[in-house]
């Protein structure tokens, strides 16, 4: 236990300084902004002191993905093996934060605000954008961490956005993520997997909820193993 809050600590102080960096790197080299990502999300890898297998393969028809959401490695490690430029759809207070909230706006992320009657109609403008630029967005339907072995319910975001933009979607389960615990301050060395689904069949209204239950089952099934 120690020694994974020593982990937590060290791994903070980087990551913390390596948003800055990355943030500048962007401002600076206003082109390469995909690439800068990438390279960053591959540093962690190397500080945090954890490995990745994919399992599967992303759709290159897809136009957005959706998955659990466990600790700030989900969106660490999508970016590095992600073979497209993602656009993260993300809650606006992150965007808020001084110098940091580059993180969003420099590369064209979408940033929510939950509390608007209003933010629906941008929201579905700005997704129709990213995808006319050939992007491809990641949204965690559960809306937050799940503290749980158990998924949160979707909300209905993800959904109006596919229905209005007649959009195809891949589900993404991560497992492993949670080796880093905010809640505890820890970090523990491990693996996480990346298991890539099949295409959503979207005719069916039921669709995410269908979804839901299948990404339950994958990640029932894989801690099962691991216990095993």
């Amino acid at each position: 236990m120690i020694l994974s809050r020593i982990k937590a600590a060290y791994f903070a102080v980087e990551f913390t300084i390596s948003i800055f960096l990355v943030v500048f790197f962007m401002w600076l080299f206003k082109n390469n902004i995909r690439t800068i990502r990438r390279i960053w999300a591959r540093t962690q890898r190397f500080f945090g002191f954890y490995s990745i297998k994919i399992e599967g393969e992303f759709s290159q028809d897809a136009n957005m993905i959706i998955m659990n959401h466990q600790s700030m490695l989900d969106i660490v490690v999508l970016e590095e093996v992600h073979p497209k430029n993602l656009c993260w759809i993300a809650k606006k207070e992150i965007g808020e934060i001084p110098a940091i909230g580059k993180i969003l706006s420099l590369p064209k992320m979408i940033a929510v605000d939950r509390e608007s009657r209003h933010s629906l109609v941008k929201l579905v403008k700005e997704a129709q954008d990213r995808i006319n630029n050939g992007r491809v967005l990641a949204i965690f339907p559960e809306g937050t961490r799940s503290q749980t072995d158990t998924l949160l319910p979707f909300k209905g975001g993800a959904k109006i956005i596919v229905d209005r933009l007649n959009l195809k979607v891949q589900p993404i389960v991560i497992v492993g993520s949670d080796i880093m615990d905010v809640k505890n301050f820890s970090f523990k060395n491990g693996e996480i997997k990346i298991i890539c689904l099949d295409l959503v069949d979207t005719s069916d209204k039921n669709w995410l909820e269908i979804t839901r239950e299948k990404m339950q089952k994958t990640l029932d099934k894989e801690r099962e193993s691991l216990k095993s």
